[in-house]
């Protein structure tokens, strides 16, 4: 079985776009349209990515025991995911995974080692449901920022911004906001600094090097 699970893997790593088929790169940022409900869908809603596109989860690729891995923050927490099981969650029309690979950019890419190292310090913490920075958990995007601030020795490397749960047009609460942080008996932190997957995307220091798969884009905003 294990030549199997090694070419289904390597079938999906070879996911093509204008020729060009992915090969990974430690330090990848994995920029996903994830397809997990109204929950995404309001994520994708109140923020918007490079090239106007909507992601709602982020991803960071490295290679562990000789296996292409990403750390992630999920439900379950801070984890490794191989790389074929996070390609394969959500994919499009053609069966590609609904995934862009970003890449950080001089000089902040001296930083992907030192961040490597000390990951084993977040693997196991528990996922912030609740979007809230300095709380000793950690949602997708906060996870990305932390690592790389801690190996920048304190120094911000990807910029927080006041976290919006308001539709852009109305400007009223999206109910499934509403309906969320009520479950969880708290204010909606409106206001409130954080980050998300698509701001990142918009980072001066992170380049876009391949889109694997067609992802929802919001129209008329560059």
């Amino acid at each position: 079985m294990k030549w199997l699970t090694l070419l289904t893997g390597a079938f999906f790593l070879s996911c093509m776009q204008n020729n060009t088929i992915y090969q990974p790169k430690e330090g990848d940022l994995l920029f996903q349209d994830l397809d997990c409900g109204e929950l995404c869908n309001a994520i994708k809603t109140v923020t918007y990515g490079v090239d106007s596109a909507e992601f709602s989860h982020i991803g960071l690729v490295y290679k562990i025991n000789e296996r292409w891995m990403v750390l992630e923050a999920i439900s379950e927490g801070v984890v490794w995911t191989p790389l074929y099981d996070f390609f394969k969650r959500s994919v499009d029309s053609q069966n590609r995974p609904k995934i862009w690979v970003g890449r950080v950019q001089a000089p902040s890419d001296t930083l992907i080692a030192k961040v490597k190292s000390i990951i084993p310090q977040y693997l196991g913490q528990a996922y912030d449901d609740a979007f809230l920075m300095d709380n000793g958990k950690y949602y997708c995007s906060e996870l990305i920022y932390e690592l790389f601030k801690k190996a920048n020795h304190g120094k911000e490397v990807f910029n927080l911004e006041p976290m919006t749960f308001k539709h852009p047009h109305t400007h009223d609460f999206l109910p499934v906001w509403k309906d969320y942080y009520h479950h969880l008996k708290m204010e909606i932190p409106e206001g409130e600094a954080g980050i998300n997957p698509a701001g990142i995307s918009r980072s001066d220091i992170v380049k876009i090097v391949l889109k694997l798969g067609e992802v929802s884009q919001k129209k008329g905003r560059d």
